[in-house]
């Protein structure tokens, strides 16, 4: 099916998801509105599970308060979103997507003196609503559920002029990301049966402050201890570690990153345990009105930073 098939669903989807909302709101509104009018998922989504990946350093960071930087350039999520799915139909072709929603309508400061964060008054207007493709859809489910599928190519930006499709984000706001998957349905009136044919997970445990620079310093040495693209700051004398953002007498390891070892991802889906999947309504209202273009296919260097390189 070709792409542009499949955008003409993903904006019919947005359609139906519209008539719930005039505005977006957060994934909680729209569960509430999915217990009002649930709509029945088509067969080749409804049994669909997904495994979070890494969750157990998701956990770390969510205790603490995690932050994601957003740059005008663009820059990647850490720790990167990856799911391992369960249910697909193999032979059944399917789109990955994610999204990004307000958890509230607030915009937040850093207190230092309490390290703690604190409303700072209503949040700045809505950003341009996008959605991230997985650069491999769309692609059979025997493909997605044979390995792990890791959004890193993914980037958050604040700059709302953005033309390098992006997601657009509010520094100092909280987000939630969400995860999509569509199902493509070959019939040639797929446009009517949009609404049944996606499937939307929100893991609480990946919400985030969107920040320009990290507030809490016990997040910058969790991400220093566990991104295995900081080693050059790991490998460095602590003096040369970024002003602020040095261990000080509070040095913070990762449980994660002691043992370097990714979290084994379990056999079958435990969709049962508390917190670990929740299954959402559907596509934010007004999200998938802009439609990013396809994911470059051109590789990006990840060359780990130089320790004194304090970006």
């Amino acid at each position: 099916m070709h792409f542009s098939t499949v955008t003409r669903d993903m904006e019919a989807a947005a359609g139906a998801a519209t008539s719930a909302a005039a505005e977006p709101e957060g994934p909680g509104a729209s569960c509430a509105a999915a217990a009002k009018a649930p709509v029945k998922k088509n067969a080749k989504v409804a049994g669909v599970s997904v495994q979070l990946e890494m969750k157990a350093l998701w956990d770390e960071f969510n205790q603490l308060g995690t932050e994601m930087i957003v740059t005008k350039a663009g820059r990647r999520m850490f720790p990167t979103f990856q799911v391992k799915l369960f249910g697909m139909d193999p032979m059944a072709d399917y789109m990955l997507l994610m999204d990004f929603v307000p958890v509230d309508d607030k915009r937040y400061r850093y207190a230092f003196h309490s390290s703690s964060w604190l409303v700072a008054g209503k949040a700045d207007p809505a950003t341009p609503g996008r959605v991230h493709y997985h650069p491999d859809s769309p692609a059979k489910g025997a493909q997605w559920m044979k390995q792990i599928v890791s959004f890193d190519k993914l980037k958050l930006t604040n700059n709302l002029l953005d033309d390098n499709g992006h997601i657009i984000l509010n520094s100092m706001h909280r987000y939630q990301p969400r995860f999509h998957v569509v199902y493509v349905d070959p019939r040639k009136d797929s446009e009517k049966y949009a609404e049944e044919n996606f499937k939307t997970f929100v893991f609480e445990e990946t919400r985030f402050t969107a920040v320009t620079a990290y507030q809490n310093h016990r997040i910058t040495q969790l991400k220093i201890a566990s991104n295995p693209f900081a080693k050059g700051f790991r490998d460095c004398d602590p003096e040369d570690w970024p002003r602020n953002h040095r261990p000080g007498a509070l040095p913070l390891m990762s449980a994660f990153a002691r043992s370097r070892n990714p979290v084994a991802s379990p056999t079958q889906p435990s969709g049962t345990e508390k917190g670990l999947v929740t299954e959402g309504s559907g596509l934010q209202p007004g999200l998938l009105d802009v439609l990013l273009k396809p994911p470059s296919k051109k590789s990006e260097s990840l060359r780990p930073p130089h320790c004194k390189d304090t970006r």
